[in-house]
């Protein structure tokens, strides 16, 4: 028990200062294996006394108890009490010493049986009636000759016999002064440039370009952690292109899917994407870019196998970071499959969380890579082991391994190291789709709203002597109806008018932006989350409080004492990571610079609440450039009001260069500007004049 509690104490330690170790995270899962194991051998023990049970199990509550508490701490190192986890050859061997310095025998551990795939059968999957029709169209795929070779094992020589996947694992746990945490990468030249072929009105960073240049030389695997802001997505589509890896798999998360497919118009406009919402009945089998988010990629696994994918790139890639997850064995299933088929495939991690946050996190974006399988190092990796000369218990192994790894893909850029390249101050906007009965109750309000404009259009021009059916739509009119409209938002009318379809589509994106906030805050840190209304604000801070993210928040209501005590605990608490603030009591009057990253969830209507809202973090004392994400509902009003914002600031390219934009328009004009727009595309839509 004193052991137990020993232990206890220094994984405590550990978790206060983050991030957690992994040597941490298995004195962790050892300790509570072993208190589980420990209270059934003394509940079982019918020899012993009842007063001595009873003590024996206090004192295994308060280990447990102990535990829990610093599970609260980092809510990650749950995951490792779950009945399945999977326990390491790591936490084996600890185990035996930790019951070998309490003076028990260690007992021979089971081989874990692997965690088996669905069948073919699997009731849950779908095959679209694209996908059908994709493989009639294909009945052989082309042949590929080396991709026997590419699966060959490397020969092992002077290391067969050796444990090598958790001295990887150590290698980049260990302090290592000066070591690289990224690949060489090439600069762009001429014949590169000829791969890359960024769009016409587009161009890639410097820091952009290299990894790009990489896939146009030749190199196929990527373990991409750019910390988010520096455009992983446009380097992995622009890689693809490079590399020719189509037909290419883009699994995602679902808050991103959309943003995807944006991303592909504006970065291979040549190239056509498919989303796959449900069971694919709107999908295009045919497309260069199938993109599908992780909690359906089990309905879709069968038809992906045989579709010939020459490519494949998983975002937010530490998802998969429990193997005996659904999602993690299928997204392996798949990468198998396509290596099968085809010779050296382009396959990219996509990930901003840091690799030293926990490196067994990163035992299945490996296996993914085709870098080690479930017991060793494979291929390329291998060779370069190999080659080192070294065995483990050589010094200079780590260095030399973490080395090999790095050169595999590995490639990690802070904002602080590619400051030169981007914009001090950038506005990235990030479509949502508004799936289920709240998407589509929104869509159909707002073709409530415009039909009933264009109603009243439709009564004023035919109200005219002089009528003609087919001139054009009148814009003046137009712009009174919607006037009109404006005018009367606030009457008892029936519907819904533009500010309470606003307000609904915050309410509706607000667990989007929330997600996305909560990815951002356990990548890079500290995460500053805007919102117009207090319900929008509830729900993200319950979400968060979910994730076990420590949050505080800045609302109008607050005293000046307590709207201090929330500041300070944001700046000053490394445990607080989201401070959640109102756009138009936190706007203004705050410095939030310890965190570089804003999520704006809901618009506001003038540029100026906007730019007041990013000078919050975006003022002296900010070290890094500064990225303001704006979640924007695709396919909604939300969409136009963003696009008449930048028209009427004159921002370019979403990118700020830090200089004072003048708003030369109030909001109402904004708000007039949307109806108007929303009119004249119902007006278009039904060929009125």
């Amino acid at each position: 028990m004193a052991v137990l509690a020993g232990i206890a104490n220094e994984v405590e330690r550990g978790v206060q200062r983050p991030p957690t170790r992994g040597t941490t995270r298995t004195k962790f899962q050892v300790v509570a294996l072993l208190v589980r194991e420990e209270r059934a051998r003394v509940k079982a023990d019918a020899a012993m006394a009842a007063s001595r049970r009873d003590e024996a199990l206090r004192r295994l509550d308060g280990v447990a108890t102990m535990l829990a508490k610093i599970a609260a701490r980092d809510t990650s190192l749950l995951a490792l009490l779950a009945e399945d986890a999977k326990v390491s050859d790591a936490a084996r061997a600890y185990k035996a010493t930790v019951l070998r310095a309490a003076g028990r025998e260690a007992p021979d551990e089971p081989e874990e049986p692997a965690a088996p795939v669905p069948p073919p059968g699997d009731d849950k999957r779908v095959v679209p009636q694209s996908a059908i029709s994709h493989r009639l169209a294909n009945p052989f795929l082309a042949p590929s000759f080396g991709a026997a070779d590419e699966r060959q094992p490397a020969r092992t020589r002077r290391l067969a016999g050796w444990e090598l996947l958790d001295p990887l694992f150590r290698s980049f746990e260990q302090d290592a002064a000066g070591a690289r945490a990224c690949m060489s990468l090439p600069e762009p030249d001429s014949a590169s440039a000829t791969a890359i072929r960024v769009p016409a009105g587009r161009a890639l960073m410097p820091h952009q370009s290299q990894v790009v240049a990489a896939a146009a030389r030749g190199h196929r695997t990527f373990l991409l952690a750019d910390e988010p802001g520096l455009g992983k997505t446009a380097q992995a589509l622009l890689a693809a292109q490079a590399a020719d890896a189509y037909p290419l798999l883009v699994v995602v998360p679902n808050v991103v899917k959309t943003n995807w497919a944006h991303e592909v118009d504006l970065w291979t406009p040549h190239r056509r994407a498919t989303v796959v919402h449900g069971d694919g009945d709107q999908v295009d089998a045919f497309a260069d870019v199938v993109i599908v988010n992780y909690d359906i990629l089990d309905r879709h696994v069968g038809w992906f196998g045989d579709l010939g994918f020459r490519g494949m790139i998983l975002d937010e890639a530490h998802f998969i970071k429990n193997k005996a997850s659904q999602r993690s064995r299928h997204a392996l299933a798949l990468c198998d499959r396509i290596r099968q088929r085809t010779a050296r495939p382009l396959l990219m991690a996509l990930t901003g969380t840091p690799l030293i946050n926990d490196i067994e996190d990163f035992r299945a974006i490996w296996q993914f890579l085709g870098w080690i399988d479930d017991e060793k190092p494979v291929g390329a990796l291998m060779t370069s082991l190999e080659e080192t000369g070294l065995i483990p218990t050589d010094r200079g192994f780590y260095a030399a391994a973490r080395a090999s790894v790095v050169d595999m893909g590995i490639v990690r850029r802070r904002k602080a190291d590619v400051a030169a390249d981007i914009p001090a101050r950038r506005v990235a906007d990030l479509p949502v789709e508004l799936d289920g009965p709240v998407g589509r109750s929104i869509r159909a309000a707002e073709a409530a709203l415009a039909a009933r404009m264009v109603e009243s259009y439709r009564r004023a021009v035919q109200a005219r002597p002089d009528h003609d059916p087919t001139a054009d739509i009148d814009l003046e009119l137009a712009r009174r109806i919607a006037a009109t409209e404006l005018k009367d938002a606030s009457s008892k009318k029936t519907g819904d008018n533009v500010f309470t379809m606003v307000r609904r589509i915050g309410q509706a994106k607000a667990g989007l932006a929330a997600d996305y906030t909560a990815q951002l805050a356990r990548n890079v840190g500290k995460v500053v989350f805007f919102a117009k209304h207090v319900d929008v604000m509830d729900q993200a801070e319950q979400i968060f409080a979910d994730r076990g993210l420590r949050t505080v928040s800045i609302r109008g209501d607050q005293t000046a004492k307590a709207r201090q005590a929330s500041i300070s605990a944001f700046t000053e608490d490394p445990d607080v990571s989201i401070v959640v603030c109102s756009l138009l009591a936190a706007g203004v009057g705050l410095n939030l610079q310890v965190a570089s990253n804003l999520v704006l969830a809901e618009l506001s209507w003038t540029d100026a609440e906007q730019t007041q809202a990013i000078d919050r973090i975006h003022r002296i004392g900010q070290a890094e450039p500064v990225t303001a994400w704006r979640i924007i509902a695709a396919q909604t009003i939300d969409a136009k009001i963003a696009q008449l914002i930048d028209s009427k600031s004159g921002l370019a390219a979403r990118a700020l260069d830090g200089a004072a934009v003048d708003d030369e328009s109030p909001s109402t004009d904004v708000q007039l500007e949307a109806l108007v727009g929303l009119l004249v595309d119902a007006l278009e839509a039904e060929g009125v004049a």
